[in-house]
């Protein structure tokens, strides 16, 4: 059987400048691809650091981040190219996906 390796779902960008290190986003990542940092901000806070792959945009970081702005989620979304049938990846912000879904669900 050939193993193949799974893209990630979802992908993370935490602003250095915005967090404050409290480390919310840390306990609750279900997938624990998020730890502090050992570099200080120049607020003298450990911040967030993502790991870099892992990540499956559930936005479960961004929901118990208290600081507004130090997280955002972006999520891969699968969309058809058109009749050709082929299929791109797009990456996308977490409220712009599920809003595409909204409009995929209401089309059937």
């Amino acid at each position: 059987m050939k193993t193949e390796e799974k893209q990630d779902r979802g992908l993370l960008r935490v602003d250095a400048e915005e967090c404050k290190g409290c480390g919310l986003c840390v306990e609750a990542c279900p997938t624990k691809v998020i730890s502090l940092s050992e570099r200080l901000n120049h607020y003298g806070y450990r911040t967030a650091t993502y790991a870099g792959a892992g990540c499956t945009g559930c936005g479960t970081c961004f929901m118990v981040c208290p600081e507004p702005g130090a997280i955002t989620v972006f999520r891969r979304v699968r969309r058809q190219a058109g009749e050709g049938g082929s299929v791109e990846t797009d990456v996308v912000g977490a409220g712009e996906a599920l809003a595409d879904e909204a409009v995929a669900a209401e089309r059937k």
